[in-house]
């Protein structure tokens, strides 16, 4: 087992932490340092003006100190993998000094982002790609485009689900109160997506939206209910197996083919009607482990049909599941592949 440490967001509902979870549960020993303010449950604090400004610019303050942090872990007991959770806030002359001192020790930037586009990435990033021994992605098109930048080694990950949150979970009275619904979609505001969300609302079918920056659609059509909450943990698939469809929006800014959602949704037994790419093909065989959609009026007529046929649409959820566990794409599975990577 290695000595890692975890350099990442460690808020409960990020990814990141389900990921220092799920590395402690393989049986490494890590230490962790969080690049990102540790909220209360459910909360996320909004950015500083500062903060936004110095984003905006490329060069972000490194307002948790996470690389003074870095420094005095790595003094203060040998390791055998520095984990960096993307990396926007790693100087490259801390990743420098990392190398120099200790030459044995394996550099490893991870990320489930599009990390160049604009938005994606920081200077430092950027400029500290060099000194990683291997850069993680799940986008196929950043394994050449991050070499560009000085990427020694890319390698791809698949997106995954967290075993011990996404799951089918027995729901209670109270949980069917709550999140009961035919259709619903899980995830922040974007313009696209509201689109397509109006278009249903506006032929007759109700469609529940959980997630960020929704705030301004909550009165735009009586049968889209804008629940204007961010769900995570137990709620988040207590919510897809309350739902009888559950959709799947892509994002566009990040050249999405597949995300994390592509595979949660399934894993948690929830039937998923999910944007078609070739991606998602590879993943999930249409109409038998998923179904997916090319345009508004597609969607339409999917959610039309399935909520007709109870027994087909849960057949086709029972398979989604079951592929997520026969072709290892749950996140144990993914990390435990990783680290033999680069051992």
């Amino acid at each position: 087992m290695s000595r890692i440490l975890f350099i990442g967001d460690l808020n409960e509902y990020g990814r990141g932490f389900q990921r220092y979870r799920t590395l402690e549960g393989l049986g490494h020993e890590v230490v962790a340092v969080s690049h990102t303010k540790v909220s209360s449950p459910g909360r996320i604090d909004p950015p500083t003006f500062l903060y936004r400004v110095r984003w905006k610019l490329k060069i972000p303050i490194d307002d948790m100190c996470v690389n003074g942090q870095a420094r005095a872990v790595l003094r203060s007991a040998p390791f055998d993998v520095v984990w960096i959770e993307k990396g926007n806030m790693m100087w490259p002359w801390t990743l420098r000094h990392i190398k120099a001192q200790m030459p044995s020790v394996r550099l490893v930037s991870c990320s489930e982002d599009d990390m160049f586009a604009w938005h994606g990435h920081s200077m430092w990033y950027r400029w500290g790609l060099r000194y990683y021994d291997v850069v993680f992605t799940t986008k196929r098109y950043n394994l050449s485009e991050l070499k560009l930048w000085g990427a020694q080694q890319t390698r791809l990950f698949l997106d995954s689900y967290d075993e011990r949150v996404h799951r089918p979970i027995p729901l209670t009275a109270k949980d069917l109160a709550r999140f009961s619904c035919n259709v619903s979609a899980i995830g922040a505001y974007e313009k696209e997506r509201a689109e397509s969300l109006l278009h249903l609302a506006e032929r007759g079918v109700q469609v529940a939206v959980w997630g960020n920056g929704w705030s301004g659609w909550v009165n735009r059509h009586p049968r889209l209910v804008v629940k204007n909450e961010f769900l995570f943990g137990e709620d988040y698939s207590k919510a897809i197996c309350a739902t009888k469809i559950n959709l799947n929006f892509l994002r566009k800014v990040n050249r999405d083919e597949v995300t994390s959602r592509s595979v949660e949704i399934p894993a948690c037994g929830g039937f998923m009607l999910a944007e078609r790419t070739g991606r998602h093909g590879e993943f999930f065989e249409e109409g038998k482990e998923a179904e997916f959609f090319s345009s508004n009026d597609e969607l339409l007529a999917k959610i039309t049909y399935y909520l007709a046929y109870d027994e087909e649409r849960g057949r086709i959820a029972r398979a989604g599941r079951e592929r997520c566990v026969k072709s290892g794409y749950s996140m144990r599975v993914q990390l435990r592949q990783m680290i033999e990577a680069i051992s």
